[in-house]
């Protein structure tokens, strides 16, 4: 399972962020359709950009960033996110 109560904790040394969602969304019992969606917090860009790339590898969604206050904010899109993963340090 990709959620974690610990991943879920800010600390001080959390710096970026990867924000998921399943491209799949099965239908309740009342036929809403709904996504599963998370977010799970790095200290290194490193670990986010490895993060990342295992969910992209499973056909879902992300974007990624920066977490406030860490300056200079940095945001990536989900266009962007492969070139992001691509780019060394």
């Amino acid at each position: 399972m990709l959620s974690r109560p610990e991943a879920n904790r800010v600390t001080e040394s959390d710096i970026w962020y990867v924000s998921y969602r399943t491209n799949i969304m099965p239908r309740r019992a009342d036929e809403e359709r709904r996504c599963v969606r998370g977010t799970r917090k790095f200290k290194t860009e490193a670990e986010a950009k490895q993060f990342a790339q295992e969910i992209i590898a499973k056909g879902w969604s992300a974007i990624a960033g920066t977490l406030n206050p860490y300056q200079p904010k940095k945001t990536i899109a989900s266009t962007e996110i492969l070139n992001w993963i691509a780019r060394n340090h």
